[in-house]
């Protein structure tokens, strides 16, 4: 399984139907997190762009994940492979004791 970079250039002007599929969206991609295929999801503070990692074996099964995005078609995707991907939770820190 490899890491995947994707990310989605969004509409300057967003429309009433863009607005109205936002919750759809976040539920959509809670699932996907929850299912570990995305590891990743953020947005820009100019909401220009939206950024997202998602584990596929390779870039089609990444395109058929985000089709399944109720705002893809408002959205321009890039997909770039990951060689590695580091998170603050992937790193375990060691318990510590009160004792």
């Amino acid at each position: 399984m490899s890491q995947f970079m994707v990310e989605f250039i969004l509409p300057r002007e967003m429309p009433e139907d863009f607005l109205a599929k936002i919750p759809h969206q976040r539920l959509k991609i809670n699932q996907l997190m929850e299912s570990g295929k995305i590891t990743a999801y953020s947005l820009s503070s100019d909401r220009s762009k939206l950024w997202c990692v998602v584990n596929a074996k390779n870039e089609f099964d990444v395109m058929e994940i985000i089709s399944e995005f109720p705002l893809i078609d408002f959205m321009h995707p890039t997909i770039f492979e990951l060689m590695f991907n580091n998170t603050a939770t992937a790193v375990k820190l060691p318990m510590f004791s009160l004792n």
